[in-house]
């Protein structure tokens, strides 16, 4: 068994004009929408970013740090 359309039949819906558009003072049929207000939604954290961006700056300073002791020679590997 199938589920009928969602929107009605053109060719049985009442009021319809040959280009299929709705005459001045009739009203087309109703469909679904959604509309209204809504809950707000919550801000995101300010700390997050912050942590995350000192991490990152951490890390790159490390990886730099390791990197100019390997190129000066303070550091050998092997």
């Amino acid at each position: 068994m199938t589920a009928p359309p969602p929107d009605p039949d053109p060719d049985s819906t009442p009021a319809l004009d040959e280009g299929q558009g709705v005459p001045p003072g009739d009203t087309p049929p109703e469909s679904g929408q959604t509309s209204g207000l809504s809950h707000r939604e919550p801000r995101p954290p300010k700390a997050m970013p912050i942590v995350t961006i000192a991490v990152v700056l951490i890390v790159a300073a490390l990886v730099a740090g390791f990197l100019f002791a390997l190129g000066s020679g303070m550091l050998q590997l092997g």
